[in-house]
């Protein structure tokens, strides 16, 4: 199959394909890629494309950044390597995308997305969280060890600012000095050898003491040292020497640590590299306006408006081509440059990319067969270096081909039998069509011979096919012509060209009776099928007409619902005015009983069959009147509950418990601090109330939301994508303020925080937080 995939330019394709990748491991996955033969493997990749294809429609973009390989770094870290700080980064990074991509998955898995695929392969991956935390509390952004990373560490860096800024300010005062700035070739303090020196002109060497480290290239200037700054720098170079030796206990220990968890990192690393190799499949069929096909192993095939891929979107031209029952071989025929080769490469090209588990250009309801072996003799394959003929290099791979077609195998023949003479070249081709028939392989052939032309006729299973000429233009259309033979134009493509009438008609009577009756045959299909094509038109027509009528009925029906709905909404204000008085009425009388209950005063016998009575004539008129308003919105089912469920009284508009059965249509509810007889159809499952609501106030679909968000040890996009979901929630909560932990750091954070909240649309006002509100490490923000 490798000289198929050379000649079909698949390569071209994996090519096009790592474009859309968005790390390194992804193109890996690409480089791997090749076809497969078993039609459940096949199965098994076209469905997790079409998974991928999914989350890409939903969401646009899936989160991949930070994806990198690190496996080399947690092979040398498990044979005793010390990683760097960036490697160590590297590696937080990519445990951080881990994270990142369950989330997202488990958001997706929330929202019922069906992706089994998907989820199992990153149900397996196991981010490593305590790792990234401690090399994100060690190791910054730009790969270097920050101060926190121990307290000894602290404590060194803090002491080298230290002798550093008494070493400046030593050296400042030298060259401020008028005494001494005659003897200095420039102002400045600059470093040599990691010391900081002054530059002084040659004569004035010995008048500052101290050490020489470097001299100019004219060795008119020396770069000293002097002697009241030496003690203090050996002092800041012990410190250097103590910060390297702590950074590297701390890279050692961090190191160990990916040691420990390596097989878990790699794993993670790995279905990370394919989940990038599934969404550039995902993103390149988006590119492509691919669909996914239907697999079958029979031996059919059925592409519907097929395009092929590595020709440009505004110069392809889609064809449509059907192959298997009834027939296994098509002959195509048609002109030089007709596009007959571009239908066999289309062919192929797209069988291949459907069994590496690609979408393919075609349209909806197309399938593809999963093929054992795919054979091609294309082109002129001539060999120079060993002197083959066109005919000898083409029946050197054909040779090779019937060695081992079998009937699970796709055959393209271009110009078969080609390059020898007419006569012998028609005969063999026929020969070798019938030998690969009668093994059963599947077969796409061109031809040039007429003698083929009646190939089809002739067999059982076989069939013509022809790319369209158009001799009016003299150019060919690229059109698939199924069913009809290509037939010679040279007759009228001469008259085109203003040859005589007389001349035509002497070679007309040159060409034999059969010949001529093969081209009026195919004349007559021809015309057949530019009827069939018209016939085709006009039905189109007639169904757009029905669609128009069927969309305008919706609209009136539409019309006609929503008038509807506008009166049951008066009817529904009417009684929800009647419900409203009863349910005050109602919750007067448990409001009275609670604050009895709380002043722990005794409830006498007749206070509480009076707000008995109170609160039955409540229910009653709160039934009532709301049972319109239910029923305009849906049929309720008697439900049947089990004690201890919570459930929602209708008619009274309160939330209790199930105390106990008392038969089929009633129950006992424990509503509040009274226990009451309910019908069935009067309660609902508090869940079922969840998933139904007729009317729904946003504000009381909310989970708990918080009225502060805590944003430190975050990265900035990371915290600003945080905050917008935050905001929208407080929103939703009705919060009017809430409080942004920023911390106060470097200041970054807060600076981001700040402009992000300028630009958005529902932030009215907002300020650095009070002495009793967390200081410059809180932004309170007023919502609007």
């Amino acid at each position: 199959m490798q000289r198929a995939l050379s000649l079909l330019e698949y390569e071209k394709i994996k090519e096009q394909l790592k474009n859309y990748t968005a790390s390194s491991l992804g193109k890996e996955w690409v480089e791997q890629l090749v076809p497969r033969t078993s039609i459940a493997e096949v199965q098994a990749l076209i469905d997790e494309t079409d998974e991928g294809a999914t989350v890409y429609r939903l969401r646009g973009n899936v989160p991949l950044g930070g994806v990198t390989e690190v496996r080399p770094f947690i092979k040398r870290a498990v044979i005793g390597g010390v990683l760097s700080a960036s490697e160590l980064n590297a590696i937080g990074d990519s445990i951080r995308a881990s994270r990142i991509i369950k989330k997202f998955f488990a958001d997706l898995e929330e929202e019922e997305v069906k992706l089994p695929i998907l989820y199992a392969r990153v149900n397996e991956m196991v981010p490593q969280t305590q790792l990234e935390k401690e090399i994100t509390s060690c190791v910054d952004d730009s790969g270097r060890v920050m101060d926190g990373a121990s307290d000894k560490l602290r404590t060194i860096r803090s002491q080298m600012r230290t002798l550093d800024a008494r070493i400046k300010e030593r050296l400042e005062g030298l060259i401020r000095s008028s005494h001494h700035q005659k003897m200095l070739s420039e102002s400045i303090v600059t470093i040599r050898n990691d010391r900081y020196v002054i530059p002084v002109k040659q004569e004035y060497r010995h008048a500052f003491g101290g050490i020489v480290h470097d001299q100019s290239s004219s060795g008119a200037t020396v770069f000293i040292e002097p002697q009241a700054v030496v003690e203090i720098d050996n002092q800041l170079s012990e410190a250097r020497a103590k910060e390297k030796h702590e950074i590297e206990r701390i890279l050692r220990a961090l190191t160990e640590q990916v040691a420990e968890v390596a097989e878990l990192l790699n794993a993670t690393v790995e279905h990370l590299g394919y989940l990038d190799f599934i969404f550039a499949k995902a993103k390149f069929a988006h590119a492509l306006k691919a669909t996914k096909p239907a697999l079958r192993e029979d031996g059919k095939l059925e592409f519907k408006r097929a395009r092929h891929p590595l020709i440009s979107a505004r110069e392809v031209v889609p064809i449509s081509i059907q192959m298997g029952s009834p027939y296994q071989a098509i002959i195509i025929t048609g002109p030089n440059t007709g596009g007959k080769t571009v239908t066999l490469k289309t062919v192929g090209l797209l069988t291949v990319m459907a069994q590496s588990g690609l979408h393919i250009p075609v349209d909806e309801g197309s399938s593809v067969n999963v093929f054992e072996q795919i054979f091609a003799d294309i082109g002129d394959e001539q060999s120079i270096e060993q002197s083959l003929s066109t005919f000898s290099s083409h029946m050197t791979n054909i040779v090779t081909i019937l060695d081992q077609v079998n009937f699970r195998s796709l055959v393209l023949f271009d110009e078969l039998g080609a390059g020898t003479d007419p006569q012998e070249g028609a005969a063999l081709s026929i020969a070798i069509l019938d030998d690969v028939f009668r093994r059963g392989a599947s077969i796409i052939a061109t031809t040039h011979y007429s003698e083929l032309k009646a190939y089809a006729y002739e067999r059982e299973g076989a069939v013509n096919a022809s790319v369209e000429f158009d001799v009016q233009t003299l150019r060919p259309t690229y059109r698939l012509l199924m069913s009809i033979p290509g037939r010679s134009n040279a007759f009228e493509i001469s008259r085109r060209l203003g040859l005589s009438e007389d001349i035509i008609e002497e070679a007309r009577q040159q060409i034999s009776g059969e010949t001529a009756k093969v081209d009026n045959m195919i004349a007559a299909l021809e015309k057949s099928q530019r009827e069939a094509e018209t016939a085709e038109q006009k039905a189109k027509e007639y169904k757009a007409d029905v669609e128009r009528l069927k969309d305008e009925l919706e609209a009136e029906r539409l019309k006609l619902e929503a008038e509807r709905g506008k009166i049951l909404k008066k009817a529904e204000e009417a009684a929800r005015e009647a419900v409203e008085k009863a349910r005050r009425e109602a919750e007067e009388v448990i409001t009275t009983l609670r604050q009895l209950q709380q002043q722990s005063q005794p409830v006498k016998d007749h206070e509480v069959i009076d707000a008995k009575k109170r609160l039955d004539h409540a229910l009653e008129a709160l039934a009532h009147e709301s049972k319109p308003v239910t029923q305009s919105y849906t049929k309720a089912k008697p439900s049947h509950f089990q004690p201890g469920q919570e459930v929602k009284v209708l008619s009274f508009g309160q939330k209790g418990h199930i105390v106990e059965k008392i038969n089929d249509k009633e129950y006992l509810v424990q509503v509040g601090i009274m226990r009451m007889n309910i019908k069935a159809v009067d309660l609902k499952a508090v869940k079922e109330e969840q998933e139904v609501k007729p009317v729904v106030n946003i504000r009381t679909t909310t989970t708990t939301v918080k009225t502060e968000l805590d944003l430190r040890g975050e990265r900035y996009e990371e915290a600003i994508s945080r905050l917008d979901r935050y905001i929208d929630k407080a929103l939703v909560a009705g919060y009017s303020r809430v409080s942004i932990i920023h911390g106060k750091g470097t200041g970054a954070l807060r600076k981001g925080v700040e402009n992000h909240l300028k630009q958005h649309s529902r932030v009215k006002s907002f300020r650095s937080g009070g002495a009793g509100e967390g200081g410059g490490g809180v932004t309170i923000v007023e919502l609007k």
